[in-house]
């Protein structure tokens, strides 16, 4: 693949500086797997250099991220993309996470993000590129001092060669870098990777292991405070009273301020700032508040959910198509809010000088979290500088548009008149909001006597994520949040039925909601794949062949399903007690089988093996992509059988994890990874192995028991 550089106005500086050669790079905007695509038009000006490599001469060569580390392994499979076209020597990759700036964007979404399974598929041009770029002018800086022709000479692991003469990229760098840019770079076939396609173990392994890795929490430096804030206890409520003299009588306690989201203790560690806290005596008005009850709220979804709502979707007449069914399925799902629950609660230490404003925090939204912090000190965006540090665990909740607990910090900091961390106790992040929405689905489906679908009717309500935000002109259309119906609206069962009808209820509420892993489709897929394996039963069909049948124009949905029912050697028998599901579902463009075994015994489930066949289009590290399916799992298997945010009084009713519970390591099963190989275009691999997760097992269940599972978690519905 050659590109024209100056055409494409891919090269914006190659500069010498005191660590060697250091190159900048961009690309113009990419596919989005997202319908913001709409708002990308081909004449916009491209984006300012948003990527860096340098070269210094001890041969280090380091790459900067544009995107989060946050256990999803870009930390490795993007350097991976530059090191195969730059042939450079693995053991001198070192990597930095990027500053907040606008050079740093997103090729596809215009902002500084990590989400939506986009990191690796956004940068893959670009990485390379880069890599190409650098090692172009190394191979020029070598024929120069050599005075050959370039075509004499190659690269090979750091280094390059001309017959037995060699010169390292670090020997080279400062000549490299006083050179004029190509016009074009020339990338390498795929015959020609070396790092491509091959298992790579994570660069960011050994740190992790041994303790050396940075993460918010980890942050400390002289005059560094502690600061926790006591926020209202009922969302919607507003702060009457405070009574702080207790507090500031706990050794350690330094102030107690107040801030637009409660009231903060600063003091010289966590502990005292935790009963300073406590110790605070506060009088809330929440009169107004919005004092939800779960069960209620359930039954006022259910009522909407009996109505149409804002189409969706739409084609033919439902009604006709239901009269002419031989069997008629008529269902209500229920999902739950949940929380995103990463291992290490959310934290942001902030430093607020006559220079500016310095953050150190692990973020998935730089340039949204910088403008929000320049806004609340009243600076330039670029009188703030972001330190981002590894994420320990983010599924979205890092990637706030409102920039909540980042905000927060600022105020506590600029109230404060001192550099201060904020710290989020695991209840505070438990009880903090910005949930995954809950959800109702109602669905009636036709079907004939081999189980293909002649109507399908299908009513969602919940709340919108995209509502408020930046997002909102390009995802909400004629009142219908694409989030809130993905899965469903665009789902190949669906747009194959000749009559169908979805619509939405967007319901308004004051608990704050926010995209959760796998976002829509954590919630579609489980009601949908349901759905099938209650067609599947309905018309004496085996729920694989039914798949099979209804997806035979979906090449790549087979693909999956095939692989993942030969390795789990579907229709054989399995282990007195044992018994399958399956669920396949497409999604950031990658498409997953999971096959679940699972036994019940006395209302207990216990999930033995999970079966995954994964087709995410050409795949850079192979090890990664299996780490994530596994890590999808996972989750997955919490959210399905435990994971619940519940309202009492509008009191959210869990508070750690004995009671907001996540998988446990004794109930995690074996774990079969598939990929289906592939030269399609990269989709991505942190999310959509979720999606299908949750109805495999309750598919199975139903084969087990014969009771269908239509509401999340699991529980004890079995007991």
């Amino acid at each position: 693949m050659t590109i024209n550089i100056a055409r494409r106005g891919f090269i914006k500086s190659s500069v010498w500086g005191a660590t060697g050669l250091i190159v900048a790079f961009s690309i113009p905007l990419g596919t989005r797997f997202m319908q913001v695509a709409a708002a990308a038009e081909a004449d916009k000006p491209l984006p300012a250099p948003n990527a860096f490599l340098r070269i210094s001469k001890d041969n280090t060569i380091t790459v900067i991220l544009a995107h989060s580390e946050m256990g999803q392994g870009v930390w490795t499979t993007l350097p991976m993309l530059l090191a195969d076209e730059l042939d450079a020597d693995w053991k001198t990759i070192q990597v930095e996470h990027a500053p907040a700036a606008p050079t740093y964007i997103h090729t596809a979404y215009g902002i500084q993000i990590t989400g939506g399974s986009t990191s690796t598929w956004s940068e893959f041009d670009r990485y390379r590129q880069a890599g190409a770029l650098a090692r172009a002018l190394l191979l020029q800086a070598a024929a120069n001092t050599w005075q050959v022709p370039v075509s004499a000479l190659r690269t090979e692991n750091g280094h390059v060669l001309h017959g037995k003469q060699s010169l390292s990229y670090g020997q080279l760098a400062e000549a490299a870098a006083g050179l004029p840019t190509p016009k074009q770079v020339t990338l390498k076939t795929p015959a020609q990777w070396k790092f491509i396609g091959k298992a790579t173990r994570r660069l960011d392994s050994a740190e992790k292991i041994n303790g050396t890795a940075q993460f918010g929490q980890d942050i400390q430096f002289a005059g560094l405070k502690t600061a926790m804030v006591a926020r209202a206890p009922v969302f919607g409520a507003s702060l009457k009273s405070v009574d702080d003299r207790a507090a500031l009588k706990v050794k350690g306690v330094i102030k107690v301020v107040k801030v637009p989201t409660g009231v903060a203790v600063i003091a010289e560690h966590y502990w005292a700032a935790k009963q300073g806290r406590e110790a605070l005596i506060l009088d809330w008005n929440i009169a107004d508040a919005d004092k939800i009850e779960s069960a209620t709220l359930v039954q006022q979804y259910q009522q909407l959910a009996a109505t149409r709502g804002v189409v969706a979707a739409n084609a033919g007449d439902t009604t006709t198509g239901l009269t002419q069914a031989k069997h008629t399925i008529s269902a209500e799902y229920v999902l739950p809010y949940l929380s995103h629950a990463p291992m290490e609660p959310l934290n942001c230490a902030v430093k607020i000088t006559d220079a500016g404003c310095e953050i150190w925090t692990g973020t998935q939204m730089q340039t949204t979290d910088q403008a929000a912090a320049a806004k609340i000190c009243g600076i330039a965006p670029e009188k703030v500088t972001i330190h981002t540090q590894f994420l320990g665990g983010g599924f979205g909740r890092r990637a706030n548009p409102r920039a909540d607990f980042v905000s927060e910090a600022v105020q506590v900091a600029l109230a404060a008149n001192l550099p201060v961390k904020t710290v989020w106790s695991r209840e505070d992040d438990i009880h903090g909001g910005f949930y995954r929405p809950m959800f109702v689905h109602r669905a009636e489906i036709g079907i004939d006597s081999n189980g293909h679908p002649l109507a399908w009717q299908h009513t969602l309500v919940g709340q919108s994520i995209m509502k408020g935000t930046p997002f909102e002109a390009f995802m909400i259309k004629e009142g219908v949040d694409a989030t809130s119906v993905e899965g469903v609206a665009d789902s190949p069962y669906v747009k194959a039925t000749a009559h169908h009808h979805v619509s939405l209820h967007s319901v308004e509420s004051k608990v704050p909601v926010l995209w959760w892993r796998s976002v829509g489709h954590s919630h579609s897929a489980f009601v949908m794949e349901s759905l099938i394996d209650e067609m599947a039963h309905a018309s004496k069909q085996d729920p694989l062949a039914l798949r099979r049948r209804l997806l035979k124009d979906h090449p790549r949905h087979l693909a999956t399903l095939n692989l993942a029912a030969e390795k789990a050697q579907w229709g054989k028998p399995l282990p007195a007690g044992v018994f399958r599901g399956i669920a396949v579902h497409e999604s950031f463009g990658s498409y997953v089988t999971q096959i679940a075994e699972v036994s019940v015994n006395q209302g207990e489930v216990k999930v033995h093996r999970m079966i995954t066949a994964i087709d995410c289009g050409l795949v850079v590290n192979p090890e990664g992509v299996r780490s994530q399916m596994e890590s999808c799992v996972s989750f997955g298997l919490g959210a399905a059988l435990k994971s619940e945010i519940s309202f009492k009084q509008g009191r959210v009713e869990q508070s750690n994890f004995h009671n907001y519970q996540v998988l446990r390591l004794n109930e995690m099963p074996i774990v079969e990874v598939h990929l289906v190989p592939s030269t399609a275009k990269l989709g991505g691999v942190g999310e959509p192995g979720l999606p299908p997760v949750a109805p495999a097992v309750t598919n199975a269940i139903f084969a087990a028991t014969g009771k269908r599972i239509r509401s999340l978690p699991i529980g004890e519905q079995l007991a």
